[in-house]
């Protein structure tokens, strides 16, 4: 019902080719004596297109295609625990960032980690499970924070205790992981695609910015100033003299902005790549089922 759930995405095996058969529970089933439902009525939203018993993988044809479930999920959760976890952290450690970082920095990352997240899942989680919830956009932010930490380790208070609570929350989440309807895959994704954003939109390390010359200027709470930094504001200088904007920059500025700018193209490599693979190639992972055994556990139990 607006999950991640690959049957309704793309052709899956032993669904397209019904090599196994499968029981649809319908979503307006009031016993368990029997599913009747096709697969268009149980991904709703329109239904999907109707593929006869025995179509190839390769058949595009009439290939399912509710591509928004990469998107949808995020706002759907499966349970009381789940969206409890998640509210908790959106209210204290993600209050926070948004509150350091600004709030167009901190939507741009949440809503690429949780679709990256998806994407990941989507290609290696166990295809007959349905996956929700905003875990992936929160590794994301979490991903943030102990970039920020490691940044600003020496300034923090307490910076011990503040790895432990992003330890504490990394467990306590992959645990979560492990229930259906949930998926460690996507707190994997969200968390790199959130490491990868906040190397390229925050501020550089302070040690890094000594060297290299360059002021800390704050950020902004509603992205008034560009996200580059400068005394200038990057983005606006840049636009004001091209040239000047890179005039008399010191050889560790350009490795790091060459090193930023190569993380952003891999991650946008990466990203299409996962879509090519989910829709077209159909690479799996062997030994990808112990990231969230109970769930993988599970989908062998119902074929």
């Amino acid at each position: 019902m607006g999950a991640r759930y690959p049957p309704c995405m793309h052709n899956v095996h032993n669904v397209t080719d019904f090599q196994l058969a499968l029981p649809w529970p319908c979503p307006n089933a009031t016993s368990t004596d029997g599913y009747t439902c096709s697969l268009s009525q149980l991904c709703g939203f329109g239904g999907v297109p109707y593929q006869a018993p025995g179509t190839p993988l390769s058949d595009t044809s009439h290939q399912p295609d509710q591509w928004f479930r990469f998107i949808v999920p995020i706002f759907l959760h499966a349970g009381i625990i789940h969206i409890g976890f998640n509210m908790l952290l959106q209210m204290t450690l993600g209050r926070d960032m948004e509150k350091e970082i600004g709030s167009l920095r901190f939507t741009l990352v949440y809503f690429c980690s949780g679709i990256f997240g998806f994407v990941l899942g989507g290609n290696y989680a166990a295809p007959g499970i349905a996956s929700t919830g905003a875990s992936g956009c929160l590794f994301g932010i979490l991903a943030l924070y102990l970039l920020d930490l490691c940044y600003n380790w020496s300034t923090r208070r307490s910076p011990v205790k503040d790895l432990l609570f992003i330890l504490l929350d990394i467990a306590i989440a992959f645990v979560l992981g492990l229930l259906p309807g949930l998926d460690n895959f996507s707190h994997i994704g969200g968390f790199l695609m959130g490491l990868v954003l906040g190397i390229c939109i925050m501020r550089s390390p302070p040690f890094l910015r000594e060297r290299i010359g360059l002021d800390e200027p704050p950020y902004s709470a509603v992205g008034a100033m560009p996200l580059n930094e400068g005394d200038d504001g990057g983005v606006k200088k840049f636009v004001r003299r091209p040239v000047g904007f890179f005039k008399g920059r010191k050889p560790l500025w350009w490795a790091w902005w060459l090193f930023r700018a190569g993380c952003l193209v891999a991650v946008l490599v990466g990203f299409i790549l996962l879509l090519k693979n989910f829709y077209v190639w159909r690479n799996e992972c062997s030994w990808c089922h112990h990231l969230s055994c109970l769930v993988s556990l599970r989908s062998r139990t119902t074929a």
